[in-house]
């Protein structure tokens, strides 16, 4: 008897073809379309465009000859993704709502409607691949990149349980995005030359303060510039070798505090928790040579300190902390123990190259210190681990 798969049918490319891959294989497919998002506030594109999605989604199903359906999961979708993310930025952290996504709505309320019509696996076009050990009579789930570097979406995923992986199903992961347009194209797929969606999971593109003004209010502050490199403490590249002391991790993983008096008001903005470590738009200040960066932001009160030019050492850290409680490991079975150190690759943000660091668990949770300096570290961020080209462990940067 086949396995049924139930595949998030989207619209794309990417999950067009992994239907299909599907059908290859042998499984019993049903394409599955969800509708997570009605409010159009702040949406770059055209307002229907989720009405697009699905008549792709539809053509798609109907050359493939597979069964489909349609669910509405924006309730639990605003609850536990958009919510969650109005919280965060609140907060005056940056969150990243394609990973809750994944963890909360693809694989657990999708996965649900795709129980209730018989799906024994959930699937998606996600770039990234599954593999199996076994662990005496215990089989464990593995989290790998996709073959394709440049699209390699693992990070995305970074959240996923056990529980989760063990009824996932990634058809692409082993093909090239090249190779993914080309069987689009000899198949006669309609989504074959269409554009990958950008911006928020299942949103869209939006203008990121008018999406947030929906919930968060406008609260004139100062933009303070700071000129003055010099009170900046001075970080040296590479990783201590032996023992270190909780002294040393806390001075490489806490954030400088900046002071008013560090620098010169230039400008006035509309709310610090409007804005992001590392950003450059936003800002409409002028009269510099190099673009200005936020370097930091006070939330308590309201004050956006920024930095000219790539180089500002502001924009630069050495390490990061994450507390016990947002600690999350796809291999459990490998997790640290505490007083335990190990040397993994690290990525804070999708698409970032992996970076060489040490992570240290302690009590109160895990200090990650970079061989080099990081740029743009910023709390509410997921930093991932891996070791090769599986994906270990991630969690949300506290600071």
């Amino acid at each position: 008897m086949k396995k049924k798969v139930v595949i998030g049918l989207s619209g794309g490319v990417d999950s067009s073809v992994a239907a299909w891959a599907l059908k290859e294989q042998g499984y019993e497919v049903t394409g599955l379309f969800m509708r997570n998002w009605h409010d159009t506030t702040g949406l770059l594109q055209s307002d229907c465009h989720w009405e697009d999605d699905l008549m792709f989604a539809e053509m798609v199903a109907s050359k493939l000859d597979i069964p489909f359906h349609q669910v509405d999961l924006s309730v639990p979708y605003r609850q536990r993704v958009i919510d969650y993310m109005f919280s965060e930025y609140e907060k005056g952290r940056t969150p990243n709502p394609d990973v809750l996504c994944n963890r909360e709505i693809k694989f657990d309320s999708f996965a649900e409607e795709a129980r209730k019509l018989g799906g024994d696996f959930v699937a998606t076009g996600h770039y990234c691949r599954k593999g199996e050990i076994l662990s005496g009579e215990k089989t464990i789930y593995r989290l790998l990149s996709g073959k394709d570097n440049n699209k390699d979406q693992s990070y995305f995923l970074c959240q996923l349980s056990q529980e989760q992986l063990a009824i996932a199903l990634f058809p692409i992961g082993d093909l090239l995005k090249p190779e993914v347009r080309k069987i689009a194209e000899k198949l006669g797929l309609a989504t074959a030359r269409r554009k990958d969606s950008q911006g928020i999971c299942f949103v869209g593109k939006v203008h990121l303060p008018t999406f947030l003004q929906q919930k968060l209010k406008v609260i004139k502050g100062d933009i303070i510039e700071i000129t003055d490199t010099s009170v900046f403490p001075e970080e040296n590249e590479g990783i201590p070798s032996g023992d270190v002391s909780e002294e040393f991790l806390l001075s490489v993983t806490k954030p400088f505090k900046y002071q008013p008096e560090y620098g010169q008001i230039i400008g006035e903005h509309d709310g610090a928790h409007f804005f992001t470590i590392g950003q450059r738009k936003g800002m409409n200040v002028g009269g510099h040579k190099e673009p200005l960066f936020v370097i930091s932001t006070d939330i308590n009160k309201n004050i956006v300190y920024v930095g000219e030019g790539q180089t500002h050492p502001g924009l630069n850290r050495k390490g990061l902390f994450i507390r016990n409680d947002e600690v999350h490991w796809i291999r459990p079975d490998i997790k640290m123990e505490t007083g335990e150190c190990r040397d993994y690759m690290v990525r804070i943000r999708y698409r970032q190259p992996l970076q060489e660091a040490r992570l240290y668990c302690k009590e109160n949770g895990i200090y990650i210190v970079f061989n080099k300096l990081q740029r743009g570290i910023a709390p509410g961020q997921f930093a991932a681990w891996y070791a090769g080209d599986e994906l270990i462990g991630s969690g949300v940067i506290n600071q």
